[in-house]
Protein backbone atom coordinates (compact mmCIF):
# COMPACT_ATOMS: atom_id res chain seq x y z
CA UNK A 1 0.00 0.00 0.00
CA UNK A 2 1.58 3.69 -1.26
CA UNK A 3 2.17 6.08 1.86
CA UNK A 4 2.08 9.85 2.38
CA UNK A 5 5.35 11.44 3.33
CA UNK A 6 5.19 14.87 5.12
CA UNK A 7 8.39 16.78 5.18
CA UNK A 8 8.67 20.33 6.48
CA UNK A 9 11.76 22.65 7.27
CA UNK A 10 12.79 21.07 10.13
CA UNK A 11 14.04 17.41 10.41
CA UNK A 12 11.53 16.91 13.19
CA UNK A 13 8.79 18.27 10.92
CA UNK A 14 8.03 15.04 9.32
CA UNK A 15 5.02 12.08 9.53
CA UNK A 16 4.27 9.36 7.15
CA UNK A 17 0.98 7.77 6.69
CA UNK A 18 -0.49 4.97 5.16
CA UNK A 19 -2.79 5.95 1.89
CA UNK A 20 -5.89 3.92 3.54
CA UNK A 21 -8.15 1.35 1.32
CA UNK A 22 -10.47 3.18 -1.18
CA UNK A 23 -13.18 0.98 -0.01
CA UNK A 24 -12.81 0.98 3.38
CA UNK A 25 -11.99 5.32 3.78
CA UNK A 26 -13.30 6.89 0.75
CA UNK A 27 -11.28 9.93 1.56
CA UNK A 28 -8.80 11.78 3.89
CA UNK A 29 -8.51 15.72 4.33
CA UNK A 30 -5.14 17.20 5.13
CA UNK A 31 -5.12 20.55 7.48
CA UNK A 32 -3.60 22.13 9.84
CA UNK A 33 -5.76 21.50 12.74
CA UNK A 34 -9.10 19.71 13.05
CA UNK A 35 -8.27 17.79 9.65
CA UNK A 36 -7.81 13.83 9.44
CA UNK A 37 -4.70 14.47 8.69
CA UNK A 38 -3.01 17.36 10.39
CA UNK A 39 0.41 19.50 9.83
CA UNK A 40 0.66 21.96 13.19
CA UNK A 41 4.45 23.03 11.93
CA UNK A 42 3.24 25.33 8.91
CA UNK A 43 1.04 28.50 9.42
CA UNK A 44 0.85 28.68 5.77
CA UNK A 45 -1.44 26.02 5.59
CA UNK A 46 -5.22 26.19 6.45
CA UNK A 47 -7.51 24.42 8.79
CA UNK A 48 -8.69 22.00 6.14
CA UNK A 49 -6.77 22.31 2.55
CA UNK A 50 -6.41 19.32 -0.02
CA UNK A 51 -9.21 16.28 -0.11
CA UNK A 52 -7.26 13.05 -1.06
CA UNK A 53 -9.33 10.36 -2.72
CA UNK A 54 -7.18 7.12 -2.97
CA UNK A 55 -7.57 4.93 -6.30
CA UNK A 56 -7.76 1.30 -6.27
CA UNK A 57 -4.62 1.43 -9.24
CA UNK A 58 -1.99 3.37 -6.09
CA UNK A 59 -3.11 6.69 -7.39
CA UNK A 60 -4.83 8.94 -5.92
CA UNK A 61 -6.80 12.29 -6.72
CA UNK A 62 -5.71 15.63 -4.72
CA UNK A 63 -8.19 18.32 -4.97
CA UNK A 64 -8.00 21.89 -3.36
CA UNK A 65 -10.53 22.59 -0.79
CA UNK A 66 -12.51 25.80 -1.23
CA UNK A 67 -11.56 27.41 1.70
CA UNK A 68 -7.88 26.88 1.49
CA UNK A 69 -5.67 30.02 1.83
CA UNK A 70 -2.42 29.32 0.13
CA UNK A 71 -1.76 27.80 -3.16
CA UNK A 72 -0.75 24.16 -3.80
CA UNK A 73 1.99 23.61 -6.49
CA UNK A 74 2.29 20.49 -8.33
CA UNK A 75 5.09 19.95 -11.09
CA UNK A 76 6.05 23.19 -10.32
CA UNK A 77 2.76 24.99 -11.21
CA UNK A 78 -0.19 26.06 -9.14
CA UNK A 79 -2.92 23.17 -9.56
CA UNK A 80 -6.05 22.69 -7.66
CA UNK A 81 -6.73 19.46 -8.64
CA UNK A 82 -4.89 16.57 -10.34
CA UNK A 83 -3.30 13.00 -9.89
CA UNK A 84 -0.40 12.21 -7.49
CA UNK A 85 1.60 9.11 -8.25
CA UNK A 86 4.01 6.86 -6.36
CA UNK A 87 7.70 9.35 -6.08
CA UNK A 88 5.43 12.02 -7.71
CA UNK A 89 4.63 15.18 -4.78
CA UNK A 90 3.11 18.79 -4.00
CA UNK A 91 4.30 21.31 -2.05
CA UNK A 92 2.08 23.48 0.30
CA UNK A 93 3.75 26.43 2.07
CA UNK A 94 6.92 25.29 3.86
CA UNK A 95 5.93 21.31 3.43
CA UNK A 96 6.19 19.26 0.53
CA UNK A 97 3.69 16.32 -0.02
CA UNK A 98 5.66 12.68 -1.33
CA UNK A 99 3.64 9.69 -2.07
CA UNK A 100 5.89 6.66 -1.54
CA UNK A 101 5.86 3.02 -2.28
CA UNK A 102 4.78 1.23 0.60
CA UNK A 103 7.20 -0.67 3.94
CA UNK A 104 8.00 -3.35 5.51
CA UNK A 105 5.31 -5.51 6.89
CA UNK A 106 6.99 -4.83 10.65
CA UNK A 107 6.38 -1.45 10.36
CA UNK A 108 3.31 0.79 11.59
CA UNK A 109 1.25 2.25 9.13
CA UNK A 110 2.21 5.99 9.49
CA UNK A 111 5.37 5.90 11.19
CA UNK A 112 8.95 5.92 9.87
CA UNK A 113 11.69 3.68 11.88
CA UNK A 114 8.92 2.37 14.16
CA UNK A 115 9.99 -1.34 16.25
CA UNK A 116 6.84 -3.14 17.22
CA UNK A 117 6.55 -4.44 20.45
CA UNK A 118 3.69 -7.73 19.99
CA UNK A 119 1.93 -9.71 22.92
CA UNK A 120 0.26 -12.53 22.47
CA UNK A 121 -2.36 -13.39 24.59
CA UNK A 122 -3.38 -17.40 25.41
CA UNK A 123 -7.61 -16.55 25.38
CA UNK A 124 -7.57 -19.56 28.57
CA UNK A 125 -4.88 -18.21 30.51
CA UNK A 126 -6.42 -14.47 30.17
CA UNK A 127 -10.17 -15.80 31.35
CA UNK A 128 -8.21 -16.75 34.33
CA UNK A 129 -6.28 -13.83 35.53
CA UNK A 130 -7.97 -10.94 37.49
CA UNK A 131 -8.64 -7.82 36.64
CA UNK A 132 -6.59 -5.65 38.83
CA UNK A 133 -9.11 -3.11 39.37
CA UNK A 134 -12.00 -5.55 39.48
CA UNK A 135 -14.18 -2.26 40.78
CA UNK A 136 -14.42 -0.12 37.73
CA UNK A 137 -14.92 -3.12 35.54
CA UNK A 138 -17.94 -4.59 37.63
CA UNK A 139 -20.68 -2.36 36.78
CA UNK A 140 -20.19 -2.34 33.78
CA UNK A 141 -19.94 -6.94 33.18
CA UNK A 142 -22.85 -6.87 35.33
CA UNK A 143 -25.20 -4.86 32.84
CA UNK A 144 -23.22 -6.07 29.66
CA UNK A 145 -25.40 -9.20 28.72
CA UNK A 146 -28.74 -7.13 29.22
CA UNK A 147 -27.28 -4.14 27.12
CA UNK A 148 -26.38 -6.41 24.07
CA UNK A 149 -29.26 -9.02 24.50
CA UNK A 150 -31.56 -6.06 24.12
CA UNK A 151 -29.94 -4.49 20.66
CA UNK A 152 -32.85 -5.17 17.99
CA UNK A 153 -30.53 -5.03 15.20
CA UNK A 154 -26.49 -5.70 14.02
CA UNK A 155 -25.89 -2.33 13.96
CA UNK A 156 -27.31 -1.41 16.81
CA UNK A 157 -25.03 -4.12 18.34
CA UNK A 158 -22.26 -3.03 16.86
CA UNK A 159 -23.03 0.61 17.93
CA UNK A 160 -23.50 -0.52 21.48
CA UNK A 161 -20.35 -3.03 21.82
CA UNK A 162 -17.92 -0.04 20.45
CA UNK A 163 -19.45 2.75 23.14
CA UNK A 164 -18.97 0.45 25.72
CA UNK A 165 -15.35 -0.43 24.83
CA UNK A 166 -14.26 3.25 24.31
CA UNK A 167 -15.93 4.70 27.85
CA UNK A 168 -14.15 1.24 29.55
CA UNK A 169 -11.01 1.82 28.10
CA UNK A 170 -9.36 4.91 29.31
CA UNK A 171 -6.46 5.39 27.03
CA UNK A 172 -8.73 4.32 24.00
CA UNK A 173 -9.05 6.78 21.34
CA UNK A 174 -10.80 4.73 18.58
CA UNK A 175 -12.83 1.38 18.37
CA UNK A 176 -13.67 -0.55 15.49
CA UNK A 177 -15.32 -3.76 14.79
CA UNK A 178 -13.85 -5.68 11.40
CA UNK A 179 -14.71 -8.04 9.48
CA UNK A 180 -11.95 -9.93 7.60
CA UNK A 181 -13.50 -13.42 6.90
CA UNK A 182 -11.70 -13.82 3.58
CA UNK A 183 -8.10 -13.18 4.56
CA UNK A 184 -7.35 -17.10 5.17
CA UNK A 185 -8.20 -17.41 1.53
CA UNK A 186 -6.80 -14.15 -0.21
CA UNK A 187 -4.47 -12.30 1.75
CA UNK A 188 -4.72 -9.48 -0.15
CA UNK A 189 -9.07 -9.63 0.69
CA UNK A 190 -10.58 -6.83 2.23
CA UNK A 191 -10.51 -5.96 5.66
CA UNK A 192 -14.20 -4.18 6.01
CA UNK A 193 -15.28 -1.84 8.76
CA UNK A 194 -18.45 -2.77 10.58
CA UNK A 195 -18.70 -0.09 12.58
CA UNK A 196 -15.94 2.41 13.87
CA UNK A 197 -16.20 5.21 16.93
CA UNK A 198 -13.78 7.37 18.51
CA UNK A 199 -13.29 10.22 21.30
CA UNK A 200 -12.63 12.99 19.28
CA UNK A 201 -15.14 14.35 16.64
CA UNK A 202 -12.02 16.45 15.22
CA UNK A 203 -10.47 13.23 14.25
CA UNK A 204 -10.35 10.90 11.72
CA UNK A 205 -10.36 7.25 11.36
CA UNK A 206 -7.46 5.71 12.98
CA UNK A 207 -5.41 3.46 10.46
CA UNK A 208 -6.09 -0.13 11.11
CA UNK A 209 -2.54 -2.52 11.08
CA UNK A 210 -3.64 -4.70 8.41
CA UNK A 211 -0.64 -7.53 9.47
CA UNK A 212 -1.74 -6.91 13.31
CA UNK A 213 -5.25 -8.10 12.11
CA UNK A 214 -3.74 -10.85 9.97
CA UNK A 215 -1.63 -12.06 13.48
CA UNK A 216 -4.76 -11.88 15.56
CA UNK A 217 -6.98 -14.28 12.71
CA UNK A 218 -3.78 -16.32 11.93
CA UNK A 219 -3.21 -16.95 15.63
CA UNK A 220 -7.06 -17.07 17.09
CA UNK A 221 -5.75 -15.00 20.07
CA UNK A 222 -5.84 -11.02 21.05
CA UNK A 223 -2.95 -9.75 20.47
CA UNK A 224 -1.00 -6.21 20.95
CA UNK A 225 1.48 -3.86 19.39
CA UNK A 226 3.37 -1.18 20.94
CA UNK A 227 4.84 0.94 18.58
CA UNK A 228 8.11 2.47 19.50
CA UNK A 229 9.36 5.67 17.92
CA UNK A 230 12.98 5.66 16.46
CA UNK A 231 16.27 6.90 18.35
CA UNK A 232 16.67 3.97 20.47
CA UNK A 233 15.45 6.25 23.25
CA UNK A 234 12.53 3.91 24.55
CA UNK A 235 10.55 6.86 24.45
CA UNK A 236 7.14 7.41 23.75
CA UNK A 237 7.43 11.22 23.58
CA UNK A 238 7.11 11.16 19.95
CA UNK A 239 4.71 10.16 17.72
CA UNK A 240 4.43 10.27 14.14
CA UNK A 241 0.59 9.86 14.22
CA UNK A 242 -0.47 12.18 17.21
CA UNK A 243 -3.75 9.36 17.98
CA UNK A 244 -1.83 6.32 17.75
CA UNK A 245 1.03 4.70 20.19
CA UNK A 246 -0.62 1.04 20.50
CA UNK A 247 -3.44 -1.41 19.36
CA UNK A 248 -4.89 -4.62 20.51
CA UNK A 249 -6.91 -7.31 17.97
CA UNK A 250 -9.68 -9.43 19.31
CA UNK A 251 -10.98 -12.32 17.51
CA UNK A 252 -14.12 -13.06 17.93
CA UNK A 253 -14.41 -17.12 18.08
CA UNK A 254 -18.08 -17.56 16.76
CA UNK A 255 -19.66 -19.01 14.05
CA UNK A 256 -22.34 -16.18 14.52
CA UNK A 257 -19.05 -13.68 14.03
CA UNK A 258 -17.19 -15.73 11.64
CA UNK A 259 -14.11 -13.46 10.75
CA UNK A 260 -15.00 -10.21 13.26
CA UNK A 261 -12.76 -9.16 15.75
CA UNK A 262 -12.49 -5.91 17.82
CA UNK A 263 -9.66 -3.40 16.79
CA UNK A 264 -8.94 -0.77 19.88
CA UNK A 265 -5.90 1.92 19.14
CA UNK A 266 -5.26 4.79 21.74
CA UNK A 267 -2.25 7.09 23.02
CA UNK A 268 0.01 6.86 25.79
CA UNK A 269 -0.28 10.28 27.09
CA UNK A 270 -3.72 11.62 26.25
CA UNK A 271 -3.31 14.54 28.90
CA UNK A 272 -0.67 15.85 26.79
CA UNK A 273 2.32 14.93 29.02
CA UNK A 274 5.48 13.62 27.67
CA UNK A 275 6.66 11.58 30.34
CA UNK A 276 8.34 8.20 29.39
CA UNK A 277 6.79 4.71 30.11
CA UNK A 278 8.01 1.35 29.61
CA UNK A 279 7.03 -1.03 27.26
CA UNK A 280 6.68 -3.86 29.67
CA UNK A 281 4.72 -1.45 31.57
CA UNK A 282 2.29 -0.56 29.29
CA UNK A 283 1.75 -3.74 27.98
CA UNK A 284 0.93 -5.18 31.51
CA UNK A 285 -1.46 -1.75 31.94
CA UNK A 286 -3.47 -2.53 28.77
CA UNK A 287 -3.64 -6.56 29.59
CA UNK A 288 -6.99 -5.68 31.87
CA UNK A 289 -8.65 -3.60 28.33
CA UNK A 290 -7.28 -6.66 26.57
CA UNK A 291 -9.44 -8.97 28.86
CA UNK A 292 -12.28 -6.72 29.17
CA UNK A 293 -12.40 -6.53 24.76
CA UNK A 294 -12.37 -10.66 25.87
CA UNK A 295 -15.20 -10.64 27.75
CA UNK A 296 -17.35 -8.30 25.70
CA UNK A 297 -15.88 -10.47 22.72
CA UNK A 298 -17.05 -13.84 24.05
CA UNK A 299 -20.85 -11.94 25.56
CA UNK A 300 -21.42 -10.55 21.35
CA UNK A 301 -20.75 -13.83 20.16
CA UNK A 302 -22.91 -15.60 22.25
CA UNK A 303 -25.66 -12.74 21.99
CA UNK A 304 -25.51 -12.48 18.34
CA UNK A 305 -26.32 -16.22 17.90
CA UNK A 306 -29.47 -15.84 19.40
CA UNK A 307 -30.22 -12.92 17.69
CA UNK A 308 -29.18 -15.09 14.05
CA UNK A 309 -32.21 -17.56 15.69
CA UNK A 310 -34.45 -15.01 15.93
CA UNK A 311 -34.23 -13.98 12.22
CA UNK A 312 -33.76 -17.43 10.88
CA UNK A 313 -37.01 -18.25 12.18
CA UNK A 314 -38.57 -16.30 9.33
CA UNK A 315 -37.17 -18.44 6.68
CA UNK A 316 -36.02 -22.01 5.61
CA UNK A 317 -33.65 -23.13 7.68
CA UNK A 318 -31.84 -25.11 10.08
CA UNK A 319 -33.19 -23.18 13.01
CA UNK A 320 -36.71 -23.96 12.49
CA UNK A 321 -38.06 -26.79 15.43
CA UNK A 322 -38.53 -30.24 14.28
CA UNK A 323 -42.51 -30.03 14.00
CA UNK A 324 -42.06 -26.62 11.84
CA UNK A 325 -39.32 -28.43 9.39
CA UNK A 326 -41.98 -31.35 9.57
CA UNK A 327 -44.80 -29.15 8.66
CA UNK A 328 -42.99 -27.76 5.71
CA UNK A 329 -41.55 -31.00 4.20
CA UNK A 330 -44.82 -32.18 3.47
CA UNK A 331 -46.73 -28.54 1.94
CA UNK A 332 -46.42 -25.10 0.23
CA UNK A 333 -43.63 -23.23 2.76
CA UNK A 334 -45.86 -20.14 2.22
CA UNK A 335 -49.01 -21.74 3.27
CA UNK A 336 -47.22 -23.44 6.26
CA UNK A 337 -45.95 -20.19 7.65
CA UNK A 338 -48.77 -17.71 6.67
CA UNK A 339 -50.47 -16.35 10.39
CA UNK A 340 -53.92 -17.87 11.07
CA UNK A 341 -55.46 -18.79 14.24
CA UNK A 342 -55.11 -21.35 16.09
CA UNK A 343 -55.54 -23.16 19.60
CA UNK A 344 -52.37 -22.77 21.28
CA UNK A 345 -50.57 -23.91 24.46
CA UNK A 346 -48.12 -20.81 25.32
CA UNK A 347 -45.01 -21.13 27.59
CA UNK A 348 -42.85 -18.61 29.33
CA UNK A 349 -40.14 -19.89 30.76
CA UNK A 350 -37.58 -17.43 32.72
CA UNK A 351 -34.62 -17.88 34.41
CA UNK A 352 -34.31 -16.99 38.27
CA UNK A 353 -30.79 -16.06 40.01
CA UNK A 354 -28.99 -14.80 37.33
CA UNK A 355 -28.52 -10.98 39.12
CA UNK A 356 -27.48 -12.48 42.29
CA UNK A 357 -24.84 -14.69 40.39
CA UNK A 358 -24.20 -11.90 38.11
CA UNK A 359 -23.06 -9.89 41.08
CA UNK A 360 -21.23 -12.67 42.76
CA UNK A 361 -19.09 -13.87 39.60
CA UNK A 362 -18.60 -10.21 37.92
CA UNK A 363 -15.13 -11.31 37.57
CA UNK A 364 -15.85 -14.87 36.06
CA UNK A 365 -18.49 -13.47 33.32
CA UNK A 366 -17.52 -16.18 30.75
CA UNK A 367 -18.19 -18.66 32.93
CA UNK A 368 -21.47 -17.29 33.73
CA UNK A 369 -22.50 -16.55 30.36
CA UNK A 370 -21.63 -20.11 29.83
CA UNK A 371 -23.90 -21.46 32.54
CA UNK A 372 -26.89 -18.94 31.54
CA UNK A 373 -26.44 -20.52 27.67
CA UNK A 374 -26.64 -23.79 29.24
CA UNK A 375 -30.06 -22.97 30.73
CA UNK A 376 -31.20 -21.62 27.60
CA UNK A 377 -30.35 -24.64 26.34
CA UNK A 378 -32.34 -26.85 28.97
CA UNK A 379 -35.40 -24.72 28.26
CA UNK A 380 -35.19 -25.08 24.54
CA UNK A 381 -34.15 -28.46 24.66
CA UNK A 382 -37.38 -29.45 26.15
CA UNK A 383 -39.75 -27.08 24.43
CA UNK A 384 -38.66 -28.70 21.27
CA UNK A 385 -38.31 -32.14 22.46
CA UNK A 386 -41.80 -32.00 23.49
CA UNK A 387 -42.89 -30.99 19.80
CA UNK A 388 -43.17 -27.11 20.77
CA UNK A 389 -42.27 -24.30 18.78
CA UNK A 390 -39.50 -21.20 19.95
CA UNK A 391 -41.30 -18.11 19.57
CA UNK A 392 -38.69 -15.67 21.24
CA UNK A 393 -35.92 -15.32 23.52
CA UNK A 394 -36.59 -12.27 25.70
CA UNK A 395 -33.45 -11.95 27.71
CA UNK A 396 -33.08 -14.72 29.70
CA UNK A 397 -36.54 -15.67 29.05
CA UNK A 398 -37.82 -18.25 26.63
CA UNK A 399 -41.27 -18.48 24.97
CA UNK A 400 -42.45 -21.91 23.29
CA UNK A 401 -45.92 -22.79 22.36
CA UNK A 402 -47.66 -25.91 20.82
CA UNK A 403 -51.09 -26.47 18.60
CA UNK A 404 -49.01 -24.74 14.81
CA UNK A 405 -48.48 -25.37 12.21
CA UNK A 406 -50.27 -28.74 13.02
CA UNK A 407 -53.07 -28.80 15.40
CA UNK A 408 -52.25 -31.08 18.56
CA UNK A 409 -55.07 -32.35 20.43
CA UNK A 410 -52.52 -33.05 23.18
CA UNK A 411 -50.59 -29.69 22.92
CA UNK A 412 -51.90 -28.79 27.16
CA UNK A 413 -50.27 -32.59 27.53
CA UNK A 414 -47.29 -31.83 26.11
CA UNK A 415 -46.93 -28.16 27.27
CA UNK A 416 -47.10 -29.02 30.80
CA UNK A 417 -44.88 -32.43 30.31
CA UNK A 418 -42.08 -30.11 28.83
CA UNK A 419 -42.50 -27.48 32.29
CA UNK A 420 -41.94 -30.63 34.39
CA UNK A 421 -38.89 -31.67 32.58
CA UNK A 422 -37.34 -28.24 32.30
CA UNK A 423 -38.01 -27.78 36.27
CA UNK A 424 -36.91 -30.96 37.18
CA UNK A 425 -33.63 -30.32 35.39
CA UNK A 426 -32.96 -27.15 36.29
CA UNK A 427 -33.37 -29.03 40.14
CA UNK A 428 -30.82 -31.06 39.06
CA UNK A 429 -28.46 -29.31 37.58
CA UNK A 430 -25.00 -27.79 39.02
CA UNK A 431 -25.39 -24.66 38.04
CA UNK A 432 -27.72 -23.06 40.49
CA UNK A 433 -30.43 -21.55 38.67
CA UNK A 434 -33.94 -21.85 38.77
CA UNK A 435 -36.97 -21.36 36.51
CA UNK A 436 -40.89 -19.37 37.13
CA UNK A 437 -42.97 -21.02 34.54
CA UNK A 438 -46.30 -19.91 33.49
CA UNK A 439 -48.74 -22.06 31.05
CA UNK A 440 -51.77 -20.90 29.17
CA UNK A 441 -54.70 -22.23 26.76
CA UNK A 442 -56.54 -20.71 24.21
CA UNK A 443 -56.63 -19.09 20.67
CA UNK A 444 -54.19 -17.23 19.35
CA UNK A 445 -52.19 -16.10 15.93
CA UNK A 446 -49.38 -17.83 15.20
CA UNK A 447 -47.15 -17.39 12.26
CA UNK A 448 -44.73 -15.71 10.29
CA UNK A 449 -45.10 -12.37 12.19
CA UNK A 450 -43.72 -8.76 11.28
CA UNK A 451 -42.91 -6.17 9.49
CA UNK A 452 -41.65 -5.75 5.73
CA UNK A 453 -38.02 -5.51 6.81
CA UNK A 454 -37.75 -7.94 9.45
CA UNK A 455 -40.11 -11.25 10.12
CA UNK A 456 -40.30 -14.32 12.58
CA UNK A 457 -42.04 -17.05 13.78
CA UNK A 458 -44.15 -16.74 16.69
CA UNK A 459 -47.51 -16.10 18.06
CA UNK A 460 -49.32 -13.32 19.77
CA UNK A 461 -53.05 -13.21 21.15
CA UNK A 462 -54.26 -12.34 25.05
CA UNK A 463 -53.19 -16.19 25.80
CA UNK A 464 -49.90 -15.30 25.30
CA UNK A 465 -49.95 -11.63 26.98
CA UNK A 466 -51.27 -14.38 29.78
CA UNK A 467 -48.64 -17.03 29.91
CA UNK A 468 -46.27 -14.00 30.50
CA UNK A 469 -48.26 -12.52 33.36
CA UNK A 470 -48.37 -16.47 35.00
CA UNK A 471 -44.67 -16.50 34.97
CA UNK A 472 -44.52 -13.03 36.95
CA UNK A 473 -46.67 -14.40 39.13
CA UNK A 474 -44.29 -17.31 40.07
CA UNK A 475 -42.16 -14.93 42.01
CA UNK A 476 -45.19 -13.54 43.97
CA UNK A 477 -46.97 -17.06 44.87
CA UNK A 478 -43.26 -18.84 45.62
CA UNK A 479 -44.81 -21.41 42.88
CA UNK A 480 -42.22 -22.33 39.94
CA UNK A 481 -45.26 -23.26 37.33
CA UNK A 482 -48.67 -21.64 37.73
CA UNK A 483 -51.16 -22.60 34.64
CA UNK A 484 -55.18 -20.96 34.04
CA UNK A 485 -58.53 -22.55 34.44
CA UNK A 486 -58.51 -23.62 30.25
CA UNK A 487 -55.20 -25.53 30.91
CA UNK A 488 -55.73 -27.01 34.16
CA UNK A 489 -59.47 -28.31 32.92
CA UNK A 490 -57.73 -29.78 30.07
CA UNK A 491 -54.69 -31.64 31.51
CA UNK A 492 -57.81 -32.85 34.06
CA UNK A 493 -59.34 -34.46 31.36
CA UNK A 494 -56.61 -35.69 29.48
CA UNK A 495 -53.72 -37.07 31.95
CA UNK A 496 -54.20 -38.76 34.93
CA UNK A 497 -50.82 -38.43 36.01
CA UNK A 498 -50.76 -34.41 36.50
CA UNK A 499 -51.18 -33.16 39.89
CA UNK A 500 -52.18 -29.85 40.44
CA UNK A 501 -53.45 -27.11 43.19
CA UNK A 502 -55.72 -24.70 43.42
CA UNK A 503 -54.12 -21.23 44.10
CA UNK A 504 -56.50 -18.29 44.14
CA UNK A 505 -58.42 -15.91 41.78
CA UNK A 506 -56.53 -13.38 41.12
CA UNK A 507 -56.97 -9.93 38.71
CA UNK A 508 -53.75 -9.30 37.26
CA UNK A 509 -52.63 -5.46 36.59
CA UNK A 510 -54.12 -4.20 33.99
CA UNK A 511 -56.56 -6.89 33.32
CA UNK A 512 -59.87 -6.35 34.43
CA UNK A 513 -61.43 -9.60 34.54
CA UNK A 514 -60.19 -12.81 36.63
CA UNK A 515 -58.31 -15.55 36.63
CA UNK A 516 -58.68 -18.97 38.09
CA UNK A 517 -54.82 -20.00 38.32
CA UNK A 518 -53.11 -23.68 39.07
CA UNK A 519 -50.30 -24.71 40.34
CA UNK A 520 -48.76 -27.81 38.29
CA UNK A 521 -46.62 -29.66 41.27
CA UNK A 522 -45.47 -32.91 39.43
CA UNK A 523 -46.49 -35.53 38.17
CA UNK A 524 -46.56 -39.77 39.34
CA UNK A 525 -43.19 -40.80 37.64
CA UNK A 526 -41.67 -37.31 40.18
CA UNK A 527 -41.27 -39.44 43.42
CA UNK A 528 -39.23 -35.70 45.42
CA UNK A 529 -42.39 -33.71 45.34
CA UNK A 530 -42.65 -32.01 48.79
CA UNK A 531 -45.70 -31.10 48.42
CA UNK A 532 -48.17 -34.30 48.96
CA UNK A 533 -51.80 -34.49 48.57
CA UNK A 534 -52.70 -33.73 52.29
CA UNK A 535 -50.82 -30.62 51.69
CA UNK A 536 -52.58 -29.61 48.64
CA UNK A 537 -55.54 -31.19 50.12
CA UNK A 538 -55.55 -28.80 53.30
CA UNK A 539 -54.65 -25.82 51.19
CA UNK A 540 -57.30 -25.70 49.41
CA UNK A 541 -59.52 -26.17 51.42
CA UNK A 542 -58.33 -23.30 53.20
CA UNK A 543 -59.06 -21.63 49.94
CA UNK A 544 -62.90 -22.57 50.04
CA UNK A 545 -63.11 -20.96 53.38
CA UNK A 546 -61.45 -17.50 51.96
CA UNK A 547 -63.27 -17.80 49.02
CA UNK A 548 -66.59 -18.38 50.77
CA UNK A 549 -65.97 -14.88 52.73
CA UNK A 550 -65.05 -17.25 56.45
CA UNK A 551 -61.52 -15.46 56.34
CA UNK A 552 -60.75 -16.47 59.78
CA UNK A 553 -61.12 -20.08 59.70
CA UNK A 554 -59.27 -19.82 56.55
CA UNK A 555 -56.33 -18.14 57.79
CA UNK A 556 -56.54 -20.73 60.81
CA UNK A 557 -56.07 -23.34 58.10
CA UNK A 558 -53.44 -21.92 56.68
CA UNK A 559 -51.62 -21.01 59.57
CA UNK A 560 -51.43 -24.97 60.19
CA UNK A 561 -49.59 -25.35 57.00
CA UNK A 562 -45.81 -25.58 57.01
CA UNK A 563 -43.95 -22.00 56.74
CA UNK A 564 -41.87 -22.78 53.90
CA UNK A 565 -44.92 -23.28 51.43
CA UNK A 566 -44.77 -19.99 49.31
CA UNK A 567 -48.87 -19.95 48.09
CA UNK A 568 -49.26 -20.29 51.90
CA UNK A 569 -47.46 -17.68 52.79
CA UNK A 570 -49.07 -15.20 49.99
CA UNK A 571 -52.36 -16.24 51.01
CA UNK A 572 -51.87 -15.40 54.63
CA UNK A 573 -49.68 -12.01 53.33
CA UNK A 574 -53.50 -10.87 51.06
CA UNK A 575 -55.83 -11.61 53.93
CA UNK A 576 -53.83 -10.04 56.77
CA UNK A 577 -53.09 -6.70 54.06
CA UNK A 578 -56.96 -7.14 52.79
CA UNK A 579 -55.79 -6.74 49.05
CA UNK A 580 -59.20 -8.68 48.00
CA UNK A 581 -62.43 -8.13 46.70
CA UNK A 582 -64.72 -10.78 47.75
CA UNK A 583 -63.09 -13.92 46.53
CA UNK A 584 -60.51 -11.74 44.31
CA UNK A 585 -57.28 -11.14 44.75
CA UNK A 586 -56.22 -7.83 43.06
CA UNK A 587 -52.58 -7.60 42.36
CA UNK A 588 -50.69 -4.45 41.89
CA UNK A 589 -47.90 -5.26 39.98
Amino acid sequence: MAELIAQGPQAYHRWRREIPNPTMVPEVVIGRTGADWNVPWDSMISRQHVRLVPQSDHRVEVSVIASARNPVFHQGRHAVRFALVPGDHFVIGNTTFTLASGRPANQLPGREGVEVTENVFDHVALRRKHFRNLGARIDVLTRLPDLIASSESDQELLVRVTSVLLQSTPSAESVAILSASNLKQDPDGEIKILHYDNRSATLGNSPISRRLVERSMTERESILNVWEGGEGSGSFAFTAREDVDWAFCVPLRSEACRGWVIYVSGQIHQDGSSESIATEELSEQLQDDVKFAEIVGTTVASLRQSHLLQRRQAAMGRFFAPIVMRAIAAGDSTQVLRPREADLAVMFCDLRGFSKRSEQGADQLLKLLSDVSDALGVMTKHILGFDGVIGDFHGDAAMGFWGWPLAQADAAVKAASAAIAIREEFKNSEHGFRCGIGLALGPAVAGQIGTTDQVKVTAFGPVVNLASRLESMTKRFGAEIILDQPMRKTLTEQSETVRLRRLAKVCPAGMTLPVEISELVSNESVATCEIDDELIERYEAALDFFQHGELDRSLRSLRTLPTWDGPTQFLIQQIVDGNHQGDVIHLSK
